[in-house]
């Protein structure tokens, strides 16, 4: 397994794409480019969730029910679900025992690793520790590449406000009339040698990506649709060329992007991307890709992306997700 990088964009319509709870649930914006900001948080758990609704795939990060069957476990005993039963002779062996079998089974820690603390109990004491996994896939947080307007919008529930009475409730909800969020992210193959990541795990978070984002059919979420996901994976260990989201940009015929309202009011420009490409031909090995053909492309032949991408000799090869 080599480095790779991966460059995923997806546009959502009239929806909420990712909701701060610390600012009612508002659309996250960075306020001095208004563009719109999905935290890498939001995107790992669109894949879990398909891994493991859709793909049958054990995941360690989710909510369960308690064994006393009120709240949902706590970080401690959903790490002890990993432990069997016995007498451990110190909290080193049961970390081992547990690390294992939670990279054994649970393909969101091979991915993403994480900080797990733990409570065990040793000869008859409880000790506390935690189990650290550097997750070999990491994402940045995700932009969009058109700024955005946050629309607030009032309505009435579909319940009455209580037992008797006529009154409905009302519901307020903030949305974005459209962003094109663009994803960066990398897999090291260094960190993957810990967590027992293979190939098979990866073509599972590109399926998750794409087909987790297709499938997000929230009421806040519903309207995303991927548009375009490559891995870019490279002939040398160590290797990338980073920064690749800041290689794309958008061409419309609006005043402002904040009017833009839907995937065929604007070309993606990838001009940079395809500069950064050629000038490192010698350094990438293969390109995997899905496009979804109505993301229209500018550059200045008449190629398509793709097209483009193998006049530099690079070979590509289309997922088939």
């Amino acid at each position: 397994m080599n480095r790779s990088e991966l460059l995923f964009i997806y546009d959502i319509n009239d929806a909420n794409p990712n909701g701060d709870p610390l600012d009612e649930n508002k659309p996250r914006i960075d306020e001095d480019t208004e563009k719109n900001i999905v935290t890498d948080v939001r995107l790992k758990r669109t894949i879990r969730d398909y891994l493991e609704e859709y793909a049958d795939e054990s995941i360690f990060v989710k909510e369960k029910v308690s064994e006393s069957g009120e709240g949902i476990q706590d970080a401690k005993a959903r790490a002890k679900d990993f432990l069997p039963e016995g007498d451990y002779e110190s909290l080193d062996d049961a970390k081992k025992i547990m690390k294992e079998n939670i990279l054994s089974e649970c393909i969101d820690a091979r991915l993403f690793g994480g900080t797990i603390p733990i409570e065990v109990k040793i000869k008859k004491k409880n000790q506390s520790g935690s189990i650290t996994l550097t997750g070999p896939v990491q994402f940045r947080m995700g932009r969009s590449l058109n700024r955005v307007n946050i629309e607030h919008i009032k309505g009435t529930g579909a319940f009455a406000s209580g037992d008797s009475k006529s009154q409905k409730t009302f519901r307020e909800e903030y949305v974005v009339h459209y962003s094109l969020v663009t994803f960066y992210g990398a897999i090291n193959e260094n960190a993957a040698k810990y967590t027992h990541m293979g190939e098979e795990d990866i073509n599972k978070l590109l399926d998750g990506m794409w087909n987790g984002t297709k499938n997000l059919i929230t009421r806040s979420k519903f309207g995303q649709t991927p548009r375009l996901l490559l891995q870019i994976e490279y002939s040398e260990n160590n290797f990338f060329i980073g920064d690749l989201n800041n290689k794309l940009s958008i061409k419309h015929d609006f005043d402002s992007d904040k009017e833009i309202r839907s995937i065929n009011e604007f070309t993606l420009v990838y001009d940079q991307l395809l500069n950064s490409f050629e000038k490192y031909s010698d350094k990438i090995s293969k390109i995997y890709y899905k496009l979804d053909d109505s993301l229209k492309t500018e550059d200045n032949s008449n190629k398509s992306l793709i097209e483009n991408i193998n006049s530099l000799g690079i070979e590509t090869e289309e997922l088939l997700l």
